[in-house]
């Protein structure tokens, strides 16, 4: 097994490096001088990095569409106790999905420009500790279980194998966003199960709508990695929609929108909600306006801008509930 050592002792220059050249853009997703690397001890680092503590924007987008399938559930404003809970849960299973993701493409992410620098690939860590990691992590979730109910126990339970799959999929269709799209939302269901014992036809909706809008935004993201993609063999979305991005892509968004619409209508929101789904769909419009398959910067930052995009889902279901 490879030895640990630091972040900042893994990056010699190699293939996959960006050149040397003004204005280059760098799409390594590690950074050897975050918080991670000034202020966590040096052996916590890599466990950091391996479940994206340094990176929350994967967290955020997990969690916000929960939280507002909470406050649809709840119709208003939902416990404390269940907003700790699944905010936990979210951080936990993101964890989870990248310690795993990790695991499966240890060997090919030291291929591609912006995985090069992760845990496993570099050396950081070994494959040992990470399964240690991993079986940490899945005990705590275990305990969360405790605090749901039955029918959201057997939920999170399915939830396991999709997580499990994900990274392989990659390997044998050009469609592993759907699949992640699943399990990233998959606690919308739950949100509605343990408030409600009860998941309604709307809220699956809802749910339906948040997997085609990570559809759409990982497709975004995934564009980033399409030349290594290629080379390497490994399938996604961009490889499927090709110079096509465009058109894909704004589809799923016109769809999100329509489902979100219609679950919001059968549960029975106010005007306030429709309104914010507007603000939404005018956000799309920009997305797709900026979206340019030769700039993989900027869609970095198109995808980390669909954080607004779950914060304004919130406003919605607080305002469709709040709002006569």
């Amino acid at each position: 097994m490879p030895e640990e050592r630091p972040l900042k002792d893994a990056s010699p220059r190699h293939d996959l490096d960006p050149p040397d050249e003004p204005g280059y853009p760098d799409l390594s997703d590690m950074r050897p001088d975050d918080w991670v690397e000034k202020w966590l001890p040096r052996s916590w680092g890599p466990y950091a990095r391996l479940c994206r503590l340094d990176r929350p924007i994967g967290t955020w987008l997990t969690l916000l569409p929960c939280l507002a399938a909470l406050v649809q559930a709840a119709d208003g404003w939902p416990t404390l106790w269940r907003l700790f809970i699944f905010s936990l849960g979210a951080l936990l299973m993101r964890g989870v999905g990248c310690t795993i993701n990790d695991i499966f493409d240890r060997d090919i992410d030291s291929k591609v420009e912006r995985t090069r620098f992760r845990p496993l690939t570099s050396g950081q860590l070994t494959l040992k500790k990470a399964l240690f990691f991993l079986l940490g992590q899945l005990l705590v979730c275990a305990l969360l279980l405790l605090a749901i109910n039955a029918y959201s126990r057997w939920l999170a339970v399915l939830l396991i194998p999709i997580v499990v799959v994900y990274p392989l999929c990659k390997r044998f269709t050009y469609w592993p966003q759907v699949v992640l799209g699943i399990g990233f939302n998959w606690g919308m269901l739950m949100a509605w199960s343990d408030t409600q014992n009860v998941v309604p036809l709307a809220g699956i909706a809802m749910w339906v709508g948040a997997v085609l809008w990570q559809v759409g935004y990982d497709s975004i993201y995934a564009y980033v990695d399409v030349r290594d993609d290629l080379r390497l063999g490994v399938r996604s979305t961009a490889m499927r929609f090709a110079e096509n991005g465009k058109a894909w892509i704004s589809g799923f968004y016109l769809a999100t929108i329509a489902l979100w619409v219609y679950g919001g209508a059968a549960i029975g929101m106010s005007w306030g909600y429709f309104a914010v789904i507007t603000i939404i769909a005018g956000h799309f419009v920009w997305q797709m306006a900026t979206f340019s398959l030769a700039r993989p910067d900027r869609n970095f930052m198109l995808f980390r801008a669909n954080m607004l995009v779950g914060v304004l889902l919130i406003v919605a279901a607080l305002a469709g509930s709040l709002i006569p």
